[in-house]
């Protein structure tokens, strides 16, 4: 159970989510050459099944209500659907700047939510640490839109629209325990994998480390990742994790430099130097709070 988490506690767990997506460029660019929705498929079927083996309440926590079933499988696969089809019809850089909205409309959104208040430094470090993923993302060369991927940057809109809109709507629904997770995960499986049948070619891992990043994956940026993520948006301060969940885009990179699928630049330390600020400066509050309580101690 996770009642009993305080919102500190709760916002460290949601943020676990955001370290575990840093590796998602890597795990994929390791795993090979597997299509999208056969990707997605194999990797949601063992985030749900793993989290059935470490969860033996979440078969029980499937017994939902529709709208729950609705809220968490539009979620996960709606996302993945819309990102993908992104992907597909405009330039990844300005589908990618598109979908990185999802943050600062979490920030946006959670205003509507009751005993939630927006302040300054919210809006304020959500701007700074978007304007630190758009130098991560085009690595500071630019970007332009070009009206013949209006559907594909419609898309990417509506996937960023999608997973701020299931982040903060799980709120309404925190009674919900987390390990639901397990099913949506596995409904999202099925869906991806009806798509991958009618749209991709299968492709599978050719050497043991391909086979080992998409077990990775699974267990990993999928599978434990969505969890925590439950935790964090039901149970946590929902505008700090909006903020912070700026810095994946950076870890990623750091990653890929780190292992040698990418080069460094100043750029991206310069992105640090703005992600993390705009991180800090949302999380004041609640990083000042935890100080004075230790200090009264």
């Amino acid at each position: 159970m996770t009642s009993h988490l305080s919102r500190s506690t709760a916002t460290f767990i949601g943020f676990t989510a955001v370290l575990l997506w840093s590796l998602l460029a890597f795990l994929t660019a390791a795993s090979g050459t597997m299509p999208a929705f056969q990707l997605t498929a194999i990797t949601f079927a063992i985030g749900g099944l793993s989290l059935l083996l470490i969860r033996p309440g979440a078969i029980k926590a499937m017994r939902q209500p529709l709208p729950v079933w609705l809220l968490g499988v539009g979620g996960l696969f709606g996302y993945h659907f819309c990102y993908f089809f992104a992907l597909r019809n405009a330039p990844p850089v300005e589908a990618g700047l598109i979908n990185y909205l999802w943050p600062l409309l979490i920030v946006v959104f959670s205003a509507l939510l009751p005993g939630e208040r927006l302040k300054w430094q919210h809006i304020a470090g959500c701007a700074l640490a978007l304007t630190g993923a758009v130098l991560v993302v085009t690595r500071g060369r630019g970007f332009g839109f070009d009206a013949q991927y209006s559907l594909g940057y419609a898309t990417a809109l509506c996937a960023a629209v999608i997973w701020a809109s299931y982040s903060v709507l799980s709120r309404r629904f925190a009674a919900v325990s987390s390990d639901a997770i397990a099913g949506f995960c596995l409904v999202t499986a099925i869906l991806a994998a009806i798509c991958h049948l009618l749209l991709e070619q299968t492709v599978w891992p050719t050497d043991f480390w391909q086979w080992a990043a998409l077990i990775g994956l699974g267990l990993g940026p999928v599978g434990l990742a969505f969890y925590v993520w439950d935790i964090g948006v039901k149970r946590g301060d929902i505008q700090v994790l909006g903020a912070a969940s700026y810095s994946a885009p950076l870890l990623s990179t750091l990653i890929l430099i780190l292992t040698g699928y990418a080069s460094y630049s100043h750029v991206i330390l310069i992105a640090c130097l703005l992600i993390t600020a705009g991180a800090v400066l949302a999380a004041k509050d609640l990083l000042f709070r935890r100080r004075s309580a230790a200090a009264a101690e």
